[in-house]
């Protein structure tokens, strides 16, 4: 049994340490008493902890007892909250998802002599580990990931639920979109080259341009063609697009009878209890990896990935925590298990590129009814 720090209380971060707590011992920490109180009524086995990371002091103080820190903060807060865990020594899984380039702690944490895998979510995450192992298998020449988080209950005008804050899903739809096409970097605005797919037990969605390929853009160079995008019902699209164009998502602050607001900071307000996922609230998760290539004899393959998944009642958690927070925590336990020990910051794609890695995901999903089916052509 290991001792584990759960850095951040909210509904993905409560899921991993949840998760976490059926085979070690478990602290969580938060700045908001609230969320640490609803964590431990699902839990009590989790022991929490008051913690404002940005602290920097605090927070290297106070995981200096622990074997391993899962990091759960807000993207904005990422980047600074997983180099000061670096630089405390700790080895740590990281779900952040910062715009920040992880990349650039990578020689830290070699000289710190520590194991950091990032981006260890759903997408990024279990796109970049599906990816990193059929990189070894074939010559890749395509590689496309669509993925999206969807309320069951379909509520006008967004049509749309987060378990994450809404600055986050914003940041989605402001960050300019990368994507590989004939082996040149691509930017387009995100919401971009929108498109409809249809998806068993759901319909048509409508897919944009997003910027999910992240370190696969560097650490898999020598694929020509890579795409990942966002999926929500149709219609979500057009109603984004008038927020961001009419300046509803400008960080620059403006001045209104006197009082300095950011258009960011008040349409992330509002859009909170819009966007809010409730607790029991059904929602799902759809993705579909494709990957183009030939094998080692010249034959062509194209191999398919796909995941529904849903709300659990079982465990009260959502199928956005499920299937990013579960991915985190395999790779807590099969880090602490010694499957993988190489010191420096790797994306997921440097971790599933090892077999024995690659299928203790699968396997550690599957035995949480997080299933991922494979097509093979």
């Amino acid at each position: 049994m290991s001792n584990i720090i759960v850095l951040g209380a909210g509904m993905v971060g409560s899921t991993m340490a949840i998760d976490m707590a059926k085979d070690h011992s478990v602290s969580i920490t938060d700045f908001n008493k609230n969320a640490l109180e609803k964590a431990v009524k699902k839990c009590d086995k989790l022991t929490p902890i008051m913690l404002d990371v940005t602290n920097k002091e605090v927070l290297q103080k106070t995981i200096k007892p622990f074997d391993l820190v899962i990091c759960a903060v807000p993207g904005f807060l990422g980047f600074e909250t997983l180099k000061a865990i670096i630089e405390a020594e700790k080895n740590v899984i990281d779900i952040s998802f910062f715009p920040e380039d992880s990349s650039e702690l990578n020689a830290l944490a070699q000289q710190k002599n520590i194991t950091a895998i990032v981006d260890c979510g759903v997408a990024p995450g279990m796109g970049n580990i599906i990816l990193g192992y059929y990189n070894e298998k074939l010559n890749i020449t395509n590689f496309e990931c669509l993925v999206g988080g969807l309320p069951k209950i379909k509520k006008w005008p967004f049509n749309y639920k987060a378990p994450f804050s809404p600055v986050d899903v914003i940041e989605e739809y402001t960050r300019p979109a990368r994507y590989v096409e004939n082996g040149n970097v691509i930017i387009k605005d995100a919401l971009s080259d929108v498109e409809f797919v249809e998806f068993d037990n759901v319909g048509t969605l409508e897919s944009f341009n997003s910027d999910g390929l992240r370190s696969i853009i560097y650490t898999m160079a020598h694929i020509p063609n890579m795409k990942e995008k966002t999926l929500r019902y149709p219609g979500h699209i057009e109603y984004i697009n008038v927020l961001k164009k009419s300046g509803f998502f400008n960080a620059e602050k403006i001045n209104i009878n006197g009082i300095d607001i950011s258009p960011l900071e008040f349409s992330s307000k509002i859009l909170f209890n819009e966007w809010k996922l409730g607790d029991m609230e059904e929602e799902i998760t759809v993705m579909r990896i494709t990957i183009k290539g030939t094998d080692k004899i010249g034959k062509s393959k194209t191999i398919v990935y796909n995941l529904h998944d849903e709300f659990c009642p079982k465990t009260n958690a959502s199928s956005m925590a499920r299937t990013t927070g579960y991915t985190a925590t395999a790779a807590a336990n099969l880090f602490l298990e010694g499957l993988f020990s190489e010191k420096g910051v790797f994306p997921p794609e440097l971790v599933g590129k090892h077999e024995k890695c690659f299928n203790y995901f699968l396997n550690y999903l599957k035995g949480r009814n997080v299933i991922y089916t494979k097509v093979e052509i």
